[in-house]
C-alpha cells in the first residue's frame, strides 16, 4: 500500500491528466484505515498529501482559463472536473473529516483544522454537490462576458482594462470620451449579467435551504469559518466608516475639484492629477515592472526579495493584460510544489505596480508557511490573508523613488505615495457599498432576484457613502456597478475582509515608521503561523487589531492625514 503512495504525482502534466478513478483509490485507502493515535499523524500526512493533488489540479485548471478565456479545451477540462471530479472528491472529503472527528482524537497543533472541519461537516449535503459545481461553471461564465469586453479607440481594438490609463490623462474632453465608451460597452451585458445573477443567486439560496439555513447569509458565515465576528459587526464597522472615513473622503473630493477648477467633480475627473501634471508612468514594458518590483523588495527584505526573484526565475508570474484573459489580478499556490502564481492585467500605471506588490504579499504568505507539513493548516482566514498583501502596498512605499530602487523621481515618488494613501481612504466607503449590498441582498431574497430592485438597493448605498461626485445624467452607470464587482458574483460576502485588512496593514505601516525592521519581522512571524492560530491572534503577532470600532479609523486616518500632508507639500 505503501508503494500506492509513493506513486502519487508530482509532475503537473500528468496531474492534469488525472480523473476521479485516479484520486479514489487513495481516498478508499484513508477511510479503510484504522485511525488511532499512534497513526494518526501519518495518517493526516498522506491526507494533505492528497488534497495537495487535488488542491494543485483545481488550480492548475483555473490558471488555463483565466490566461486565455478562449481556450475551448481548458474550458471543458474546467467543467469536467467540476462535473465529476469535484463532486466526489468533496463527498470523500467529507467521509474523512467525520472519520477523524468520530475517533475523538485531537492532535497536538491541531485545533484550528479540528474546528473548521466540525462546522464544515455540519454545512455538509450530498445533494448540495452538483449545485456548487454548478455555481463554479457559472462562475466561469462571468469571467467570460467579461473577459470578451472590448472597445474601438483610434482604429485599435481595446480591453476594458487597456482603456484605463486614458482616464490619467490632461485632456477633459478624452477622458470622458474614453469612460463613455466604456461603460456603453459594460451596459450592452446588462442583461447577460442580470440573467447571470438570478440564476447564481436563485441557486445559492437553493443550497442555504438544502443546508437548513434560514438565508444564505447564515450558510455563507460558516462557509467562510467566520468565527470571531459576526454580521452585526460588519454593520458597525460600515457605521465607523460613515461616520470617520465618508467625511474626510468628501473633503479629498473637495480638495480635487477646487485643485481642478471644475464646478462639479465627474466620475471620468477622479483618477487624473489634480493638478494637471502627465500621468505617473512606471514603466513600459512588463520586465520593467518586473525588475522594478524586485529591486524594491530587495531594499525592504532580503528573505521577501529572494521570494520573489524564485517566482520571477520559475516563470510564475503573468502580469500583462491582452484580450481574452480574464479579468481582475490573484495569486494562487501549486500545493505540491508550495509555490505562489500571480496573475494579473498590467497596463502601464502605478495601479500595477500596487497590485503587483499587493500579490507579492499573498505569495509571501506561501513561501513563510511551505515548512508547514499539513495543508489542512494553512487555512487561512482572508482577513488576515489580505492584511498579508495589503501590508506590502504600504511597507513598499518608501522604496518607489528610484534612487532607492523603485520607478520614480523624488517628486513622483511622493505623487504615487499620495495617491496610495489617498486611494486607502476613499476605498473604505467603497467598501461599504459592497458590503452593505451583499448583506441587504441575502436578507431581502424576494427583492434581490429583482436586478431591478439590486440596482435600487446600490444606489441607494452609493448616495450614502460615495458622496462627492457627480453622477447626475448617469442613473444607469452608477446603480449597475455591483454587475462589475466580482465578488459579488464569484466570492459572495468577500469584501469586509478588504476592509478590515486595509485596518490593519495601515497598523502595519504605522509600526514601521516607528522601526522598519521590526515591522517587517513581526510581519513575516506572522505569515509563519499559517492558519494554526485564530484570526485575532494572527492580527496581534503582526502588531495590529482586529478591529470594528470607529475609535481605531480615527488614530489610523489621523497618522494617514498626516502623511498625506507631508507628501503634499513635496510633490
Amino acid at each position: 500500500m505503501r508503494m500506492m503512495w509513493n506513486a502519487l504525482p508530482s509532475d503537473p502534466q500528468t496531474l492534469i491528466t488525472w480523473e476521479w478513478k485516479d484520486f479514489e483509490p487513495y481516498y478508499q485507502d484513508l477511510q479503510q484505515r484504522p485511525l488511532n493515535a499512534a497513526n494518526v499523524q501519518a495518517w493526516l500526512e498522506d491526507w494533505s498529501a492528497l488534497d495537495e493533488r487535488l488542491m494543485e489540479l483545481r488550480s492548475r485548471l483555473h490558471v488555463a482559463t483565466a490566461v486565455n478565456t478562449a481556450d475551448e479545451v481548458a474550458r471543458q477540462r474546467l467543467e469536467a472536473f467540476f462535473d465529476h471530479l469535484f463532486p466526489r472528491a468533496m463527498a470523500a472529503e467529507q467521509a474523512l473529516k467525520q472519520k477523524l472527528l468520530a475517533s475523538g482524537l485531537e492532535p497536538a497543533g491541531f485545533e484550528m483544522p479540528l474546528r473548521n472541519m466540525r462546522a464544515e461537516v455540519a454545512l455538509f449535503r450530498e445533494e448540495n454537490l452538483p449545485l456548487l459545481a454548478e455555481e463554479q461553471k457559472l462562475i466561469q461564465e462571468y469571467d467570460r462576458i467579461l473577459g470578451a469586453q472590448t472597445v474601438e479607440w483610434e482604429g485599435q481594438e481595446r480591453t476594458v482594462q487597456q482603456m484605463r490609463p486614458l482616464l490619467q490623462e490632461t485632456d477633459r474632453a478624452r477622458r470622458e470620451e474614453a469612460w463613455r465608451q466604456v461603460a456603453q460597452r459594460q451596459l450592452a451585458d446588462r442583461e447577460a449579467l442580470n440573467d447571470l445573477w438570478v440564476k447564481l443567486f436563485r441557486l445559492r439560496q437553493q443550497i442555504a435551504h438544502n443546508a437548513g439555513f434560514a438565508s444564505y447569509r447564515e450558510y455563507r458565515w460558516q462557509q467562510l469559518l467566520r468565527f470571531d465576528y459576526t454580521p452585526a459587526d460588519c454593520e458597525r464597522f460600515r457605521e465607523a466608516i460613515a461616520e470617520v472615513v465618508v467625511p474626510l473622503a468628501v473633503a479629498r473630493y473637495e480638495q480635487r475639484r477646487r485643485q481642478m477648477g471644475l464646478p462639479h467633480l465627474r466620475p471620468w475627473d477622479t483618477e487624473v492629477d489634480a493638478l494637471g501634471r502627465p500621468p505617473l508612468k512606471p514603466f513600459n514594458e512588463v520586465e520593467e515592472l518586473v525588475a522594478g518590483t524586485a529591486r524594491i523588495f530587495a531594499r525592504l527584505d532580503t528573505t521577501l526579495a529572494t521570494y520573489f526573484e524564485t517566482m520571477r526565475r520559475e516563470n510564475l508570474l503573468d502580469l500583462e493584460n491582452r484580450k481574452n484573459k480574464a479579468p481582475g489580478g490573484f495569486c494562487t499556490e501549486f500545493a505540491i510544489q508550495r509555490r505562489p502564481f500571480i496573475f494579473m492585467n498590467a497596463v502601464g500605471i502605478h495601479d500595477d505596480v500596487s497590485t503587483l506588490v499587493h500579490e507579492s504579499g499573498h505569495a509571501f504568505h506561501v513561501f513563510e508557511t511551505a515548512p508547514i507539513r499539513l495543508v489542512h493548516l494553512l487555512e487561512i482566514p482572508m482577513e488576515f490573508a489580505e492584511v498579508a498583501s495589503m501590508s506590502m502596498e504600504y511597507l513598499t512605499l518608501p522604496y518607489l523613488e528610484a534612487a532607492q530602487g523603485g520607478f520614480y523621481s523624488a517628486e513622483d515618488a511622493d505623487r504615487a505615495r499620495l495617491n496610495q494613501m489617498e486611494g486607502a481612504l476613499l476605498f473604505w466607503p467603497y467598501m461599504a457599498v459592497v458590503d452593505g449590498f451583499q448583506h441587504w441582498a441575502y436578507t431581502h431574497p424576494e427583492e434581490a432576484v429583482d436586478p431591478a430592485r439590486c440596482d435600487a438597493a446600490w444606489g441607494a448605498l452609493w448616495e450614502r457613502f460615495m458622496a462627492g461626485v457627480d453622477w447626475s445624467g448617469l442613473d444607469d452607470e452608477m446603480k449597475t456597478g455591483w454587475q462589475r464587482k466580482l465578488h459579488i458574483y464569484e466570492v459572495p460576502f468577500y469584501y469586509v475582509e478588504y476592509g478590515l485588512a486595509q485596518l490593519g496593514a495601515l497598523q502595519v505601516w504605522r509600526n514601521a515608521q516607528r522601526d522598519p525592521a521590526e515591522a517587517v519581522a513581526a510581519y513575516r512571524r506572522a505569515l509563519a503561523l499559517g492558519g494554526s492560530r485564530p484570526l485575532p491572534e494572527l492580527y496581534r503577532t503582526a502588531g495590529a487589531r482586529l478591529s470594528f470600532e470607529a475609535g481605531v479609523f480615527r488614530e489610523v486616518t489621523a497618522a494617514m492625514h498626516a502623511a498625506m500632508q507631508t507628501w503634499e507639500r513635496s510633490a
